[in-house]
């Protein structure tokens, strides 16, 4: 579970960076969708995680609204390129 957690991690801010390295905003919005989608996995890992006892409550918490406002971030990015159209 924790490698699974690791690739989520590093996938997220790696398809930002290559999205906003696209000549087209289409493709970039495309690797934003990737990025959002490994942050909704992030999010079922905490969960299972806490489900399993492997992380407590306090950290879950942090973990979920941290996630969240990756999300809200990422959301904003994706309006903006999609303005670009």
């Amino acid at each position: 579970m924790s490698n699974q957690i690791r690739r989520c991690v590093v996938s997220i801010p790696s398809n930002i960076a290559e999205g906003c390295g696209r000549n087209q905003s289409k493709d970039s919005i495309q690797f934003f969708y990737i990025s959002r989608g490994s942050l909704f996995e992030l999010e079922t890992q905490l969960y299972l995680a806490f489900d399993q006892n492997y992380i407590d409550e306090p950290t879950l918490k942090l973990s979920i609204e941290n996630t969240t406002t990756c999300k809200k971030l990422l959301n904003g990015f994706i309006n903006y390129y999609q303005t670009l159209n």
